[in-house]
């Protein structure tokens, strides 16, 4: 089946015997035994598995063509899910451009049980003068967060396999429409669904898709089971209903992403535009071959620094200043001051979530904000 289909499809499971269409929430946190002690309904106790998680599981294994999923009550839960499945002592190779929660939470979580180093993973050399004895896992962010890096899937991938090193990839930004890691053989892909899956700002979540059932994926189902950082039945129904829309959505973000970036790099006001989908993007050959369509996400240098950048984010009418990305309306964020004081983000960085507005009213706004400085 196509992506469409499968978006609508496959995680819709409805009792036939009530004739209901959609599959509905499922409250009940405990289930039935039969005359046997056996449970007929293959669910025990919800914290264990859920008829609305299960949905959301089975179509998020299949729209990233993996093995199996797991579903998590935030992004952040499945980024700790894979370092709780690790051995410590285990190294991490992480990038240095990367979402900033997830680099803080192995950064003050994990110190003196994992080891870890922040590198530029695009470069061969480094990346080889890194890997140790020890390493278990890549971590790639591509595109990256909130710099619009890429990273060269395959190339990492072939380097981490010679070495029996697993590859995980955040792909929040890219949505299965704009790429699929596990196609080019990585071992793991997560999202933070709170993001475009859920794609209307308004619940959490957070998944993991494994290409194959292997042990270490077994280790990583225990610490879903046993940690218990599930989203409830209400959030998989929710999400299993806004995926339903997904490639739609996703290609309609493109679009205004596009012709938003196209705008922005040809203003007087604008130093730089960092977009895959632009010629100009110094990793554009990479994102043509790697990537089905370029994504909602950019980020652009204002002209000056720090004050110009506030007066222009300030100045906005349409564009909500607010944190996350992936919802139907579009957001934009001063990104180095989300990040704190320790950030290395350019101070005059605006990250835009690029909504589902027309796309001549966002230019128009972004046209007097950028005028007004």
């Amino acid at each position: 089946m196509k992506i469409e289909t499968i978006a609508i499809h496959a995680g819709n499971h409805p009792d036939k015997t009530s004739g209901l269409v959609i599959q509905p929430i499922t409250t009940s946190t405990t289930f039935t035994r039969n005359a046997d002690g056996e449970y007929p309904s293959g669910h025990i106790y919800s914290r264990s598995s859920n008829p609305n998680r299960t949905s959301l599981e089975n179509v998020l294994t299949q729209i990233e063509g993996g093995a199996d999923s797991a579903a998590f009550s935030s992004g952040n839960a499945a980024g700790m899910a894979v370092f709780q499945s690790l051995q410590p002592g285990t190294h991490i190779i992480l990038p240095d451009d990367m979402y900033h929660g997830l680099r803080n939470q192995i950064k003050n979580l994990f110190a003196g049980i994992l080891e870890f180093d922040f590198i530029d993973v695009n470069d061969d050399a480094v990346l080889q003068q890194h890997i140790k004895p020890n390493t278990g896992i890549i971590w790639i962010e591509t595109p990256s967060n909130p710099l619009l890096k890429l990273t060269d899937i395959k190339k990492v991938v072939d380097i981490a396999h010679a070495k029996g090193i697993k590859v995980v990839c955040d792909n929040t930004f890219a949505t299965p429409l704009c790429q699929q890691p596990l196609a080019l053989e990585a071992d793991l892909v997560m999202h933070s669904s709170t993001k475009y899956f859920g794609g209307h700002s308004d619940l959490m979540g957070g998944a993991l898709i494994t290409a194959e059932k292997s042990e270490w994926w077994q280790k990583i189902r225990q610490v879903q089971e046993m940690g218990g950082a599930i989203p409830s039945p209400a959030d998989c129904y929710y999400l299993v209903r806004s995926i339903k829309t997904l490639p739609y959505r996703v290609r309609g973000h493109v679009v205004n992403a596009v012709q938003l970036a196209e705008f922005l790099e040809n203003h007087k006001n604008v130093e730089q535009v960092m977009y895959p989908g632009l010629a100009s993007h110094p990793q554009h050959q990479l994102a043509s071959k790697q990537m089905n369509l370029y994504g909602g996400m950019l980020s652009f240098l204002v002209e000056g620094g720090q004050q110009e950048a506030s007066k222009v984010i300030n100045s906005l009418q349409l564009f909500t200043q607010a944190t996350s990305l992936g919802g139907v309306e579009s957001l934009i964020e001063h990104r180095a001051l989300v990040e704190g004081p320790d950030s290395k983000t350019p101070r005059n960085l605006l990250r835009v979530s690029v909504g589902l507005e027309h796309i001549d009213d966002l230019i128009a706004d972004l046209q007097q904000a950028l005028d007004s400085i």
